[in-house]
């Protein structure tokens, strides 16, 4: 790989002025550093070399006002290739060239443009025409940075399109993350809701429970005050039957008196006293019904009921 400084000597021995000339030099690529060095060179000469690339670096060479690239290999231009400001006249001819950088809008100070004999986009050759004197490369010139302005504010409008559909896009995807965490605490708030109403229930079936169970030992104690009641209730019964037997006594005893003053109206001479004529009559009469059985029968159904 041939530098300038194997065929030329040092690169201030070509230095005039303020011209540079390199070109026929066969070079492989452009001796940024040596350049650099040399900021009085604001034009050079890189034609006829064998360059097919120019190093990002080579736009550091700010100073340049007149460059000649023309009969070299270039497939493309640096990519801030618009960083050469100062740039009047720039000649690109007979290279490999089929589109230009965005940043060539960005040279605001070119005057001269020479693109023939590129393989250029059809648009862009469209706009370049032909260079045939000055005049049509200053045309060129022209057109070559509206038209490249014009493909700058595009790029422009379509990134901010892009960048404006990522915004967008990323709107809908941070709207859908919220909308999936408020389903998410909503579906929490509804399992904790649910959760405590369940709990809520156990409680209410364990104290009702609790209840039922203080509720047995009353009725229990409120059952044997019963029983005793009953059984005290019980005991009239006894008290009734032994007033029967009381009244049963009594009419022992007046049968007795009747029986006495019977036998004494009946056998005695006291049966022709008045009083013992009703006696014996009604002795008599008794006498009838027992053997009817009506009053015998009248006397069981009474201690029966009794």
């Amino acid at each position: 790989m041939t530098k300038a400084g194997s065929k030329g000597g040092n690169l201030r021995d070509k230095l005039d002025g303020n011209e540079l000339d390199l070109s026929l030099s066969d070079l492989n690529e452009v001796p940024v550093k040596e350049l650099a060095a040399l900021p009085k060179a604001t034009i050079l000469d890189l034609s006829c070399n064998k360059l097919t690339t120019l190093p990002s670096d080579f736009c550091g060479l700010t100073h340049l006002v007149k460059l000649d690239l023309s009969k070299n290999k270039l497939q493309q231009l640096p990519a801030d290739f618009g960083r050469l400001v100062n740039l009047q006249h720039l000649d690109l001819l007979n290279n490999r060239l089929v589109t230009l950088p965005v940043s060539f809008a960005q040279l605001k100070s070119l005057k001269w443009l020479d693109l023939k004999d590129n393989p250029l986009d059809p648009a862009l050759a469209k706009v370049a025409g032909d260079c045939l004197d000055e005049k049509q490369c200053k045309q060129c010139a022209n057109k070559v940075l509206q038209h490249m302005k014009a493909v700058q504010a595009d790029q422009e409008r379509e990134r901010q399109r892009r960048l404006e559909v990522e915004r967008e896009a990323e709107k809908k995807r941070e709207a859908k993350q919220r909308a999936k965490e408020a389903q998410e605490r909503e579906l929490r708030k509804r399992e904790k809701a649910e959760e405590k109403e369940r709990r809520r229930k156990e409680y209410d079936a364990l104290k009702a429970t609790k209840r039922e169970q203080e509720k047995k030992p009353k009725k229990e104690t409120n059952q044997a005050p019963k029983s005793k009641s009953s059984s005290r209730s019980r005991r009239p019964p006894p008290r009734k039957h032994s007033r029967s037997w009381a009244v049963l006594k009594l009419l022992l005893a007046l049968l007795l008196c009747v029986a006495g003053g019977l036998v004494a109206c009946r056998v005695t001479q006291l049966q022709q006293q008045p009083l013992c004529t009703s006696v014996n009559t009604v002795y008599d009469n008794a006498v009838r019904g027992l053997r009817s059985h009506d009053i015998l029968r009248w006397v069981l159904q009474t201690e029966s009921q009794q």
